[in-house]
């Protein structure tokens, strides 16, 4: 192991070893300061947003569902202006952009079919695209798979990647519509293996973090990349039916569940590459 590696996991480990310093909690949410300038928000219906700050600008990443006042709320974090950036379009990452002027967002993901009320303007992000926060850069990767405008975002300040529900908190879901060909998923996995080696980024920061309390690492993406190879090569040995929590129309008829080590895919059984 080269003696950079060897560091960036020893910072890891100090940082995970410092527990979370709780900064602000009502009966919808919690923030706590789990790094330099970072706040994971976890909400009481288990979803997740992140504040992270520079010196010029700060950055809310995701909305949640039901959480009041989140305006005020941010400003009792930080007194810098500040983007909101949405991983994907579901309701429960964009429930709360109604409270914004702006979001940031990919277009992809402009026609899934959730009612959220926005009267605000959307800027579209493309992959590459970069939020400068003064001393601290947050780098977008479009991550196609759980919806086909998936994003995920680099932080190289704190070695972390803040991943939406591209990459799971233990379940990804590729059974909802629209979704991506497990093909496509796969190399999205590839690509986000590459990304963590080359940049040093060992945490996952998830879309669900009340649900693990705890960053993914490099580990679990390897598990979560060769399931989705397996899958997209037609293998489903040892695949189970899903039971869905609800039922829409964005569900697809068929949902099945394979596990390979820390990696869960639930996907749409009927269309796996369609």
């Amino acid at each position: 192991m080269s003696k950079k590696v060897f560091l960036i996991y020893l910072s890891t480990f100090f940082a995970f070893s410092l527990q979370a310093q709780e900064v602000f909690k009502n009966s919808e949410l919690t923030i706590s300061r789990h790094e330099k300038d970072t706040w994971v928000v976890e909400t009481s219906d288990m979803t997740t947003m992140y504040i992270v700050e520079g010196t010029k600008r700060a950055l809310l990443i995701d909305t949640g569902t039901k959480c009041d006042s989140l305006v005020q709320i941010m400003h009792r974090i930080t007194q810098k202006p500040f983007d909101v950036v949405v991983t994907h379009k579901h309701i429960d990452h964009a429930g709360n952009i109604r409270f914004f002027d702006e979001i940031y967002m990919h277009k992809a993901d402009l026609n899934i079919r959730m009612e959220i009320p926005f009267s605000g303007k959307y800027h579209w992000l493309n992959d590459g695209d970069m939020f400068d926060l003064g001393d601290r850069k947050i780098k977008v990767y479009l991550m196609p798979g759980h919806t086909p405008g998936s994003l995920v975002l680099v932080d190289k300040a704190i070695n972390a990647v803040y991943s939406g529900d591209a990459f799971g908190s233990g379940q990804v879901w590729l059974q909802l519509y629209p979704h991506v060909p497990m093909k496509d998923y796969y190399q999205s996995c590839v690509r986000m293996e590459k990304i963590m080696r080359e940049q040093g980024i060992t945490k996952i920061y998830c879309g669900h973090y009340p649900y693990l309390k705890r960053a993914l690492d490099l580990d679990y993406l390897i598990d979560m990349k060769n399931l989705a190879k397996r899958l997209s090569e037609g293998d489903t040995s040892g695949s189970k039916p899903y039971e869905m929590p609800f039922k829409n129309d964005i569900v697809c008829p068929k949902p099945a569940m394979a596990t390979n080590g820390k990696a869960i895919i639930v996907y749409d059984s009927e269309n796996i590459n369609w």
